[in-house]
């Protein structure tokens, strides 16, 4: 049975207020088209998990630039002006994660793990109102799973059950969050039969993929 559906259903299924993941690294490996479409539709209030807020109307920037971002949890904004200024204005809250850290917390919520340690941010403001433990010596940081109610992915290629192969950097962290949100919908390039892709190129599998939209259907 076909995963696949329109943009518009796609992101007609996402609230104001929801907590989205989104792929890519600097605009790289980003679902543009469910982007679009949530700029076109309007959705607010959005707390968006991701690398990075890219560049103003670039990516995740498009977002920004629209105003629809209530929170961000990134590992870097520096690239972004706009998300800075909201920030210093109150408009958006910011929460800054190490890379390898975020990571880690969004692989641990989509492995079911209770949490990850980890040494990076220890004696820094990243250690901040977070539990230490002290392993052999040596204190690490306690950070916690991040989940979120719907991740935007994007691949190169998808067959019609829904697994899904990526294209060199543009894999980037859309294998984790796929792993880590109730809904997870897929934008990709081109959906081919299934058996098209070789078993060994399926980097996310169908069992975690509930909808697939496709780049002929982008909206504009």
């Amino acid at each position: 049975m076909t995963k696949t559906i329109t943009l518009q259903s796609a992101v007609a299924m996402i609230p104001d207020g929801a907590v989205v993941m989104i792929g890519g690294f600097m605009g790289c490996g980003t679902p543009d088209g469910l982007i679009d479409e949530l700029v076109r539709q309007g959705r607010r209030e959005l707390t968006v998990i991701a690398n990075d807020t890219a560049r103003p109307n670039v990516g995740i920037g498009k977002l920004i630039s629209a105003k629809l971002v209530r929170r961000v949890i990134a590992s870097h904004i520096g690239t972004n002006p706009e998300t800075q200024a909201q920030m210093i204005a109150g408009e958006i809250e910011v929460e800054l994660v190490p890379q390898g850290t975020l990571a880690e917390r969004v692989r641990a919520a989509g492995f079911g793990l209770g949490a990850v340690v980890t040494p990076t941010g220890v004696g820094t403001v990243v250690e901040e109102g977070k539990r230490t433990i002290e392993i052999d010596g040596r204190v690490f940081l306690v950070e916690t799973p991040i989940k979120a109610d719907f991740s935007l992915v994007k691949a190169k290629r998808a067959d019609y059950r829904g697994n899904l192969e990526y294209a060199f950097t543009a894999r980037n962290f859309n294998p984790l969050i796929a792993m880590a949100a109730d809904t997870v919908v897929a934008e990709a390039e081109d959906v081919v039969p299934v058996g098209a892709i070789a078993p060994d190129a399926v980097v996310t599998p169908f069992v975690v993929v509930d909808y697939l939209v496709t780049k002929e259907t982008r909206h504009g």
